[in-house]
């Protein structure tokens, strides 16, 4: 068990380096997402960097968008799945939003809806696929 889980928003290039590094093992190795779909609007995001123990185990990100903010690419290492490192990374990126964001969206992997509906997300819409994995917009209310 994990004594110290600890997320931090990050912006220098060696905490980036180690964001990309986690994403790319879970979306690009892990489930086969295109590397170039993966990476993009970085520039415009606000990247997350969760540690275990001072070692990197997961990240996530939110941007603005026309439509709101948009929470994305919440991935844990598969070492340290099943720990609260996700339920860290969605607490933390939630708290850090602006204090008048009003539409906060994201779009869910089936596995994971469950984790966001403990936050108040709701799934709204059908069921769709993205880079060949199904996901459920979710809403938060």
């Amino acid at each position: 068990m994990p004594s110290k889980i600890e997320v931090k928003q990050v912006s220098n290039p060696a905490d980036l380096e180690k964001v990309f590094a986690i994403r790319h093992e879970v979306f690009v190795t892990e489930q086969s997402c295109p590397p170039e779909l993966e990476r993009a609007n970085e520039e415009e995001a606000t990247h997350y960097l969760a540690t275990v123990d001072g070692e990197p185990a997961g990240a996530s990100r939110w941007r603005k968008t026309t439509d709101g903010y948009k929470l994305e690419r919440f991935a844990v290492l598969s070492k340290f799945r099943g720990y609260g490192v996700g339920q860290a990374l969605v607490k933390a990126v939630l708290a850090d939003l602006p204090a008048n964001a009003g539409y906060i969206y994201l779009n869910s992997q089936l596995p994971a809806v469950t984790l966001y509906e403990k936050f108040g997300f709701e799934k709204t819409g059908p069921e769709f696929t993205e880079a060949g994995i199904r996901h459920y917009k979710m809403v938060k209310h």
